[in-house]
């Protein structure tokens, strides 16, 4: 039975009992007054005319039929409304903009502009009837039109000189190598400032429409990237003291967003155990062009070691020869080819009772250009789990760090059932902190109180001797 038929049941029911009580309430009443009882005088009984009372009619096979197809015609439509008001675009309900955003997918542009969409007329958005609107766009696509004269005069200085051989350019292959670099990083940036201000453009970006092919559109997503995101990463970078305990020097230069069950986490955030079960989704953004191939680790920096008195590491997860690019961002660890890519199988985060919240690392580190890692070779070196190094792994494959995420997770009501599925052992085990005693001497009374510690003022040894948390009072 399907959600909507178990919702429409008990609205099913009622319109049969009010069909019930109405069909009953139509029938002519009967009245008539008591017999008398046989040890009671003579009394005077009137009756009246009477119809002899009938059973109420049960409904009818086409009746109940009738109702059933009037609770499914409400559902369905209980259900387009409900699909209308999750629209991103035309929204402005409040709990759907808070599922919209928990889902991953927020809505789109702010509340009165969605407002406005959704009562207008749906008119084109370059054909919005305001003349300083209209002539401003005149003035932008002239902008262009010389901005695109600009590009395709660079492109012909580029041809030029890559049919042009070494020999005869100045400086040899290295200064036309330099030359070709130079050139088309300038035909980028033009690209760039062809679109910049068009309105269209930037209205699709914010719609999510846009095509991460395009550098102008990298660019806008890079620059929103850097605000605030961008600040938040560093800050946990920085506070949760990754750097210099995970790796000595990072810098991220992607946007890893990360998801588990469909709800973004954000950074830092300490999680439930039962949440970390199932394998997370990560949204990687890259904002260079073309196809590459990555790794993803998930590592445990915190794991505590009762003999050497100190922490260690875990992997928890590791990945190799994943494809990204701009326009596929989307990376489910879960759906990772298990024979091509996955060296080591997702393992979910624990911590044991009374020791401090482990940090979870999540990286994304770029491979090189047309290597591809052996597998086989991953699982023998990092199948054990237990001294997992990123910096090793990192320096031994010759792998650029360019992404970052992190959450924590604590001991909690779940955990020892999270490690009893996954075979973990060592839920039974509590880790107490131990008192560590100063190793400075007692300060010895001075002043007033060294003065009053005689017998003769007793009476003063109240305000001396029984102060709360002094060790050197009377018990």
């Amino acid at each position: 039975m399907s959600s909507c038929q178990k919702a429409a049941r008990p609205l099913l029911q009622s319109l049969r009992q009010e069909c019930l009580i109405r069909r009953t309430s139509q029938l002519p009443r009967s009245i008539s007054t008591s017999v008398p009882r046989q040890d009671e005088g003579p009394t005077t009984t009137t009756t009246t005319t009477t119809t002899p009372s009938t059973p109420p009619p049960m409904p009818s096979t086409k009746s109940i039929d009738q109702l059933e197809a009037a609770a499914n015609a409400e559902a369905k439509q209980y259900r387009n409304l409900r699909e209308r008001l999750m629209d991103r675009e035309t929204t402005t309900m409040h709990w759907a903009e808070r599922k919209l955003t928990s889902m991953g997918t927020p809505p789109v542009g702010s509340r009165r502009r969605r407002a406005a969409l959704r009562t207008s007329e749906n008119v084109p958005f370059e054909q919005l009837p305001y003349q300083c609107f209209q002539e401003a766009r005149k003035v932008l696509q002239e902008d262009r039109e010389e901005k695109v004269r600009a590009i395709a005069k660079e492109l012909a200085k580029i041809r030029r000189l890559e049919d042009t051989p070494a020999d005869q350019v100045p400086g040899g292959e290295r200064k036309k190598n330099l030359r070709l670099t130079s050139l088309r990083k300038y035909v980028e940036e033009l690209k760039i400032l062809a679109d910049v201000n068009d309105p269209v453009v930037k209205r699709k970006f914010e719609d999510g429409d846009g095509d991460m092919d395009k550098p102008i559109y990298r660019y806008y997503a890079e620059n929103k990237w850097r605000g605030m995101p961008y600040r938040i990463i560093t800050q946990r970078i920085q506070q949760l003291n990754i750097v210099p305990d995970v790796l000595p020097k990072f810098e991220p230069v992607a946007d890893v967003e990360l998801f588990f069950r469909r709800i973004k986490v954000s950074p830092g955030a300490i999680l439930d155990s039962r949440i970390t079960e199932v394998p997370p989704r990560l949204r990687v953004q890259v904002f260079n062009p073309g196809e590459r191939l990555v790794s993803v680790v998930v590592m445990d920096s915190d794991v505590p070691n009762p003999e050497t008195d100190s922490f260690e590491r875990r992997c928890h997860y590791l990945a190799a020869n994943v494809p990204i690019s701009p326009n596929q961002p989307s990376l489910p660890l879960g759906n990772v080819d298990k024979e091509k890519q996955l060296a080591v199988r997702w393992l979910p985060a624990f911590s044991q009772k009374g020791a401090p919240y482990h940090r979870l690392s999540v990286f994304v580190l770029e491979q090189k250009p047309g290597e591809i890692l052996d597998i086989a070779k991953l699982r023998d070196l990092y199948s054990g789990r237990d001294g997992f190094s990123l910096k090793s792994y990192r320096d031994k494959f010759g792998l650029t760090p360019i992404g970052f995420n992190i959450f924590r997770t604590v001991w909690d009501d779940s955990t020892a059932g999270v490690m009893e599925r996954a075979g973990i052992p060592g839920a039974d085990i509590e880790f107490k902190l131990k008192r560590v005693y100063s190793m400075k001497e007692e300060k010895k009374p001075r002043g007033w109180e060294a003065k009053r510690q005689k017998p003769k003022y007793r009476g003063l040894w109240k305000y001396s001797k029984r102060i709360r948390g002094m060790s050197r009072g009377r018990r």
